[in-house]
């Protein structure tokens, strides 16, 4: 089991720790974080298709919950290296599970649910940047980001069928995402779903076309396009915002929930934040988070 150390008492040495700790270009889950607070973390098992295993997981929940942690986040990007973002859980893994305790299987699945709840949970904008294929758990991941953006060869797949098994863990976050509908049809298939479909359903929001030579940086290029408007907004605000999204999901619009977002709206507009907001459009100026949060694709190389 690897030991992680985070040092929580100021937030320089919180993101040079972080910085440090994926360092080597061997490690499976490497982070960054720039200057403007825009965090990396970059699936790095290139030679297993980034397919994940039990090590896999537990780095990428220390470092989404370190990231957590630190208030000067603004936002996380998830990516991946290689050819594909991601083949899934890995099959050596699975198979493995077979010589273990029934508690140990039953612990294992839950990390992986865990996994799912602490992205999902994020308390900042989560966008998740997809190249090849995302299969099986990998396809979790994308449904628990806020934003995805595919390139236009992606391809993604409930795959687990054709292995005897069932998407469990990610199945509440796929039926969220694109509905129970499709999810009945693409979970009894395993079919392929390319990157036209996959926006048609829900799955992803924004395609890029990478495929021409002459278009290779656009995918760089609506990356920071993203992040630069989420940096233009308030970081209270978007966390509110991500905080609302959940609390009225599946909710009926009754007095409670009536009651939640009046008291809700007449907090923000009083706090810090809010005043400097609304000062900074009647003043004609930017708002305070705005100063020096201008993004370059170089800071993520």
């Amino acid at each position: 089991m690897k030991k992680y150390k985070l040092n929580q008492s100021r937030q320089a040495e919180n993101t040079q720790q972080t910085n440090e700790q994926s360092d080597t270009e061997s490690s499976d889950v490497l982070c960054k974080i720039d200057a403007n607070g825009i965090a990396t973390l970059t699936l790095n098992r290139v030679s297993k298709k980034n397919a994940f295993d039990d090590a896999m997981i537990e780095s990428l929940i220390h470092y989404i919950d370190t990231l957590a942690a630190i208030p000067t986040i603004r936002c996380l990007l998830l990516r991946a290296n290689g050819t594909h973002f991601s083949a899934g859980a890995d099959l050596h893994w699975m198979q493995s599970m077979a010589t273990k305790s029934v508690k140990e299987n039953h612990q294992d699945a839950q990390q992986l649910a865990h996994l799912m709840q602490v992205l999902d949970t994020f308390p900042h904008p989560t966008i998740a940047v997809v190249q090849g294929w995302a299969f099986g758990g990998a396809l979790g991941l994308i449904c628990c980001c806020d934003i995805v953006i595919a390139q236009s060869d992606s391809q993604f797949c409930l795959s687990e069928v054709k292995l005897g098994l069932i998407p469990a863990t990610i199945g509440p976050y796929v039926c969220r995402a694109i509905g129970v509908r499709y999810a009945r049809r693409y979970m009894l298939t395993a079919e392929r779903i390319d990157a036209n479909t996959a926006q048609h359903i829900g799955l992803i929001h924004l395609i890029v076309d990478t495929e021409a030579k002459a278009e290779k940086n656009r995918l760089e290029q609506q990356i920071t396009q993203l992040t630069q408007a989420i940096l233009n907004n308030s970081p209270a605000a978007l966390q509110q915002a991500k905080a609302l999204c959940h609390t009225c999901e599946n909710q009926p619009i009754d007095k409670k929930l009536i009651k939640y977002t009046s008291h809700l709206i007449a907090d923000i507009r009083i706090s810090e934040q809010g005043q400097e907001g609304l000062s900074a459009f009647f003043d004609k100026r930017q708002p305070s988070w705005c100063a020096n949060t201008k993004v370059s694709t170089k800071e993520r190389e």
